[in-house]
């Protein structure tokens, strides 16, 4: 593996680490004020990663098949405490393929977050057995096959909700607000 790549594989194990950790603590509820921020957050720096991966050419392991990581990680509890965090705000509406067919579909906040964990994960196991050339292909490939969506989609709703909490005041405050500013 090239010295780039090499250093690729490692940025990608912390940025995934560091988006795995904030998803955790986001999930457990201890700080509910930080939780859109933090994902906010954890999300565009992980897209980053994905980005990054997805410009680059592709990565092929010296295996023809994929070495077995170990078992796979459990995102439930992720999961479950995102959705019970974002109760009320976890589904919205999505379009599939905008290129394709403009099906409107309902997705799952939670569930984007935790498929994101889960790819995330898998290539943290192959990167921790030394296998850094598989955890590269696999982020890789899993972020041009699903969890680039699922984080675009999540970056929207997200994005859309913090919209919303900064943006929908009482008419009469904002006006209040707007007097108070041009009138000092």
């Amino acid at each position: 593996m090239s010295d780039e790549l090499t250093v690729l594989a490692e940025e990608s194990a912390q940025e995934a680490q560091a988006f795995l950790d904030t998803m955790t603590e986001v999930a457990s509820g201890a700080a509910p004020d930080a939780a859109l921020p933090m994902s906010l957050l954890a999300l565009s720096q992980v897209l980053l990663m994905g980005a990054r991966l997805g410009a680059i050419q592709d990565v092929v392991p010296a295996e023809r098949y994929e070495a077995d990581p170990g078992p796979d990680a459990d995102v439930d509890p992720l999961l479950q405490g995102i959705a019970n965090l974002f109760e009320g705000l976890d589904d919205y509406a999505h379009v599939v393929d905008p290129l394709v067919d403009v099906e409107v579909v309902r997705g799952s906040l939670s569930n984007d977050l935790a498929e994101i964990a889960a790819a995330l994960s898998h290539g943290l196991r192959h990167h921790r057995a030394g296998r850094r050339t598989e955890a590269l292909w696999w982020w890789q490939f899993s972020y041009v096959q699903s969890w680039g969506d699922a984080g675009a989609r999540a970056l929207r709703v997200l994005l859309s909700l913090l919209g919303h909490v900064r943006l929908d005041a009482d008419e009469e405050t904002v006006a209040e607000a707007e007097f108070d500013a041009l009138h000092p």
